[in-house]
Order: C-alpha cells, then sequence, then structure tokens
C-alpha cells in the first residue's frame, strides 16, 4: 500500500458526492488512503469504526456504487482509476485476484462483469 493517494474532483466535487453526510464523505477519503494499488480495501468496516463512521455511513457508498462490495468482507473503490494511476514499475499487484477478475473496467470506473449479480448476503453489517 503507498504512502500517497490521490483523489479527483471529478469524483468529489460532484452535488452527488457533497449531498452525503460528511461522515459518509469522511469514510470514502480514509478507504482511499488505505486501499491497495487496485483500489481494494481488506477492513472497511474496521476503518468505519476507526473514524467512528457508522454502519449506514458504508452501506451509502455502497448504495451510491461509489464501493462494489464481495461476498468475502472486501470492498473495491469503483471509482479507483479515475482518482489513482500507478506508475507500472510502482505497482503492487493486489492479492484479490479472484474480486479483481469479477470486474471490469468501463471509462475507467470498476464495474462487477456482465452476468454477475452482488448476492444478498455479500455483507454484513451488524456490529
Amino acid at each position: 500500500m503507498a504512502n500517497r493517494r490521490m483523489f479527483s474532483l471529478d469524483i468529489v466535487d460532484t452535488d452527488k458526492f457533497l449531498e452525503m453526510p460528511a461522515t459518509t464523505q469522511l469514510l470514502y477519503f480514509h478507504l482511499g488512503m488505505r486501499a491497495d494499488d487496485d483500489g481494494f480495501v481488506s477492513s472497511p468496516k474496521k476503518i468505519a469504526k476507526m473514524m467512528r463512521c457508522n454502519d449506514d455511513d458504508l452501506k451509502l457508498l455502497i448504495a451510491k456504487a461509489y464501493l462494489i462490495p464481495f461476498d468475502n468482507g472486501v470492498v473495491v473503490i469503483s471509482d479507483w482509476n479515475v482518482n489513482n494511476w500507478i506508475r507500472p514499475d510502482r505497482k503492487h499487484e493486489t492479492r484479490f485476484f479472484q474480486e479483481k477478475s469479477l470486474l471490469e473496467l468501463s471509462n475507467d470506473k470498476y464495474i462487477l462483469s456482465d452476468g454477475l449479480q452482488p448476492s444478498d448476503n455479500r455483507m454484513s453489517y451488524r456490529g
């Protein structure tokens, strides 16, 4: 994981983003800072608790498509490639190969590959 991350105004300066509660915005930034070089975060609930955000903040980021959750609790930041570009000689591949294989890039944004539907039980938000 890198020590420096970038955030694009194309993402965070939109009404969609700015209309979210401040705690939800804060969580987005902290998830971005702790993501691996492909935008995957292995412990989003832990980070939410550290930042004193609640489960609704995480749910809202998922509902607004800023995050894509997986069954194992990992999330990926959908706009990762808009926010960050890492030189190939400095990039460390994610350890979440299986999850990455379920995604495709569309306009530099991660989306689930065609034919894949998220399951209803992919992530528990109960504390």
